[in-house]
């Protein structure tokens, strides 16, 4: 067998340039609508078999190994899977016949994005900075520079597609497979866009303007399908996907929909009773504190929660109370708490029955409410 080097008449240390250009200028003499006799056809084989290899930087460096034939087998376990069988006899085992095209979906974007619990309860707006591929201004994804376009390839005739005949046990077989010379697109471009390098698209920072729905909480993504980052030669955009993450409260957390918070009451107002105003995420709640109210009791207003995510309607605002005991108290303070036990007679501490709720409440406020 031949060596591929000599057939293509590079060295073998020549670069895929030179191994490109070599192989389309014996294409161009050797091809069979060029050069009809016998002799040209069989040098066409071989020379097309040769940059096959050769092009194909793993087959390459199997061949440069010792790998004689370049096809795939010689792998591991000596063969090189069904896959190469199919290739070989088949042309590619059933891939996709005539050119393809040079536009490609592009990729999708994940971006995370911090919101305050403020935000959540009715949504909001965020113009958002977008490191991402846009299209070229210059070419207008063409990939071509202005006054240019791409041209038929001279060596599959734009059909993407080399058709050559191999002897096999079967006879001849004829096989296809992509064009080396445009890469199966069927066209060539003779002179790229300076800009985009070919490619019809630049990296950019762009504004994509985004409305943030009430309700979202963290780890929530959003899709926002045609975001993403345009494809090659002005493919369509994939899609942006935004995954929410919700910032600690000092003062609110939350259940779902419904706020939580903790009301720390004075002894004397637990007692006597009192109103006050509780400064909420979204403005004052007015709240009364009934007389004689407990530590661990739980005050529920309606509707001042969190937006619902999905439905109407929003949560409720849960306040529990935390009643304070004094720690210090001054004599004369100390003579009226006396007086008023006195006026009261009770008996002291005492043990009573066991009450799970009242532990399950001390612990976790809020879940029985």
């Amino acid at each position: 067998m031949a060596d591929h080097y000599d057939v293509l008449g590079v060295s073998r240390d020549a670069s895929p340039d030179e191994i490109k250009k070599a192989y389309r200028r014996l294409a161009r003499e050797l091809h069979p609508d060029v050069n009809p006799a016998a002799e040209a056809s069989e040098r066409f084989k071989d020379v097309t078999h040769a940059y096959d290899v050769l092009s194909d930087p793993q087959q390459r460096e199997r061949y440069d190994l010792g790998d004689q034939g370049g096809s795939g087998f010689g792998g591991a376990g000596g063969f090189g899977g069904f896959g190469d069988i199919f290739d070989t006899f088949f042309g590619g085992g059933g891939q996709q016949r005539g050119p393809k095209s040079r536009q490609e979906r592009g990729q999708d974007a994940l971006l995370r994005v911090e919101l305050d619990l403020g935000e959540v309860i009715f949504g909001t707006h965020r113009d958002l900075e977008v490191d991402t591929a846009v299209l070229c201004e210059t070419c207008q994804g063409s990939c071509c520079q202005p006054g240019t376009s791409p041209v038929t390839c001279d060596i599959c005739h734009g059909s993407g597609q080399i058709q050559r005949q191999v002897r096999s046990l079967l006879g001849n077989v004829v096989t296809s497979a992509p064009c080396g010379t445009c890469r199966g697109y069927g066209t060539v471009i003779p002179a790229p866009c300076a800009t985009c390098q070919g490619q019809g698209r630049v990296r950019a920072r762009r504004t994509v303007p985004v409305d943030i729905p009430a309700g979202v909480d963290t780890g929530l993504r959003l899709q926002m399908p045609g975001s993403g980052e345009i494809g090659q030669a002005g493919g369509p955009n994939g899609d942006l996907y935004l995954e929410m993450k919700v910032r600690h409260h000092d003062i609110f957390s939350r259940d779902g929909d419904d706020l939580l918070c903790t009301l720390e009451v004075p002894m004397t107002d637990a007692i006597l009773g009192t109103e006050t105003t509780v400064p909420a995420l979204d403005g004052d709640v007015p709240l009364e504190v009934r007389p004689g109210i407990q530590s661990s009791e739980v005050l529920t207003v309606k509707g001042r929660g969190i937006t619902k995510l999905r439905g109407t309607g929003r949560g409720d605002l849960r306040v529990g109370i935390h009643v304070v005991t004094p720690t210090k108290l001054d004599h004369k303070e100390r003579e009226l708490i006396k007086s008023f036990a006195s006026h009261r007679k009770q008996s002291g501490p005492k043990l009573g029955q066991f009450q799970q709720g009242l532990f399950q409440k001390l612990r976790d406020r809020f879940m029985n409410a």
